[in-house]
């Protein structure tokens, strides 16, 4: 009897030259390269494409119709609350300090809380890197410049929190309807890595841009629970070894992808500001009441796995 393949669709939500739809790949060649005709690999590089909210991949992988996919920690909040601890603002200082955390104890622990609280198997982090201001209006150096700016946020009520700290009029929406907005002009500002904003070509709407790096995110790699704790051993281990891999590509990736994102803004005439010392010490302190809040918002053994 002939063995039918299994078959493992591979989902994001971004065009196929991103870092992400390129680390998809990735994996999906290394199982094809070791497998064979064991598997069969089917990738959906942007479900917006066919009529889907950025947000709906949870739902897509959680029944099965997409067996592996990505999605910023921000969406998972609503169902597993310990996950806001990674949108306090200015957690990290660097990036090598972010990575090693996520890839340590800390991340561990969260990828348990989020299977916890959905269908999802976890195998490692994607980069999604720090995030910083874009908007329509005016150069943005001090909290103050921020009041009454209409700014989208991911869908967290940390994020919320923050920028109301900051004076801005923080509105949580999907990246769907946060793109049509900004193309309307019916919200002023966002908040994102440099080549996300220049990805989806908020860059296009939005000339000033403040490098604040107010928040870090990763993206868990998470996969349709039933259908991987039914494969074989030699299939979850192959799978988990191209996660791995993909996860280092990914994260170097991402990293040219914010040298070009720069070089892009400058193109397109954006003014690209990088907040001094004192300026950037402003914004950390008002949002100080956030992080004091964090002490009895969030479990002390999670707060003790923070770097």
């Amino acid at each position: 009897m002939t063995r039918r393949p299994i078959e493992i669709r591979l989902g994001g939500y971004g065009p196929a030259t991103t870092s992400f739809s390129r680390a998809l790949k990735r994996i999906g060649d290394r199982l094809s390269a070791e497998l064979g005709d064991r598997v069969e690999i089917r990738y959906v590089w942007n479900i917006m494409d066919f009529g889907y909210r950025s947000e709906d991949i949870l739902w897509l992988v959680e029944s099965g119709v997409l067996t592996l996919g990505y999605q910023s920690t921000s969406y998972f909040t609503d169902r597993v609350p310990e996950l806001g601890l990674l949108d306090l603002p200015f957690l990290f200082v660097a990036g090598d300090a972010a990575r090693a955390a996520m890839d340590g104890r800390l991340g561990e622990v969260l990828a348990r809380k989020i299977e916890g609280g959905f269908n999802h198997r976890v195998l490692g982090y994607f980069e999604n890197g720090f995030r910083h201001i874009s908007n329509r209006l005016r150069p943005v150096r001090r909290p103050a410049d921020l009041a009454g700016m209409r700014i989208r946020v991911l869908p967290s009520d940390v994020q919320v929190r923050t920028f109301e700290l900051l004076g801005a009029v923080p509105m949580r929406m999907d990246l769907t309807e946060a793109i049509e907005r900004i193309r309307a002009g019916t919200i002023e500002a966002q908040e994102n890595p440099l080549a996300n904003t220049v990805t989806y070509g908020v860059h296009k709407f939005h000339r000033f841009h403040t490098l604040t790096g107010h928040f870090y995110l990763s993206r868990p790699i998470f996969l349709h629970r039933p259908s991987y704790d039914a494969w074989p051993d030699e299939i979850k281990r192959a799978l988990a070894a191209a996660v791995r891999d993909a996860v280092t590509f990914q994260r170097a990736l991402a990293l040219e992808e914010e040298s070009r994102a720069m070089a892009e803004l400058a193109r397109e005439g954006c003014e690209v500001m990088e907040l001094e010392p004192g300026e950037h010490a402003a914004f950390v302190a008002a949002v100080q009441p956030l992080r004091a809040a964090a002490r009895t918002l969030y479990p002390a053994e999670l707060l003790a796995l923070l770097p």
